[in-house]
């Protein structure tokens, strides 16, 4: 009687585990948004923006391979603007493979958007040291990088946060930056945890970093965020006074290389100044 308990306990932890994997390295759900802003130029058109985050390149569930095909899948969104929120490399205590910042960044020069891809780092693109060689690595494949600076693209203006997490965030100097470049911003972060350092001014935060728990458990959800602010900012759109703060999911995994309830995602965002004022909504 034990013996089959075993063996059926076993059995169920073995289909956990794959199924776990199955779902870390499957495409990523497309998600879709659209965002009035106020500030919209008149006559601009809508911009199509996709948000990537965690990308985690990394053996065994995220290759430079995976990779690639995710890029084919942006491609084929259309999207007038990439935007990716940090995480791009990988450290890890379970991992068949680590690459390094030239592998992890090479699939990206495969993007195509008609104002390009802007990234901001996160937290395990610095190493202990709070060094990284990360940036000259995406600057070679076409990419933007943003540390707590602006640029405008279009009509929008991404004001580019650089990691709090290892003491590279300086609040004023994205706010100065910002100030000198017109139209509506947007903030890209790794971590949705500076949105209440933020000056009122930015009604928008794009963000990654808490994988949507990556474990989500049944009735429970994650038991762990990688947050300051536990579930307040846990995943999708979250709508503040005066601020929405949207988190994707991302693409790769830290810790181990599974997905439990948290299926790997981009968002599809479109930007324009439809309506009266900024209202996010889901279509």
């Amino acid at each position: 009687m034990m013996k089959r308990l075993f063996l059926l306990l076993a059995a169920v932890a073995i289909g956990i585990l794959a199924l776990g994997y199955h779902t870390a390295t499957r495409d990523p759900v497309v998600r879709r948004l659209n965002v009035h802003m106020r500030d919209w130029p008149a006559g601009a058109p809508p911009m199509r923006v996709v948000l990537l985050s965690d990308l985690h390149v990394a053996g065994p569930d995220t290759p430079p391979a995976r990779l690639a095909r995710i890029v084919a899948q942006v491609n084929a969104l259309r999207p007038d603007l990439v935007l990716i929120a940090g995480d791009i490399e990988q450290e890890r205590t379970i991992s068949t493979r680590v690459y390094d910042a030239a592998e992890a960044a090479a699939p990206l020069a495969g993007l195509k958007a008609r104002y390009g891809t802007v990234a901001v780092l996160g937290n395990h693109d610095y190493s202990i040291a709070g060094k990284t060689d990360l940036p000259p690595r995406l600057v070679a494949n076409g990419l933007t990088v943003l540390r707590n600076t602006a640029v405008r693209r279009g009509a929008l203006t991404i004001a580019g946060a650089d990691d709090l997490y290892h003491g590279k965030f300086r609040a004023d100097r994205l706010d100065r930056a910002a100030r000198k470049l017109d139209g509506p911003t947007i903030v890209l972060s790794h971590t949705p945890d500076v949105a209440p350092m933020l000056p009122a001014r930015f009604p928008l935060v794009f963000a990654g970093h808490t994988h949507c728990g990556q474990i989500s458990l049944p009735l429970i959800g994650p038991p762990k965020t990688a947050s300051r602010y536990g579930r307040r900012y846990t995943c999708g759109l979250i709508r503040e006074p005066g601020r929405d703060v949207l988190v994707t999911a991302g693409i790769g995994t830290s810790g181990v290389p599974l997905r439990i309830g948290a299926v790997p995602d981009l968002w599809l965002v479109t930007l324009d100044g439809a309506a009266d004022g900024r209202f996010a909504k889901l279509p």
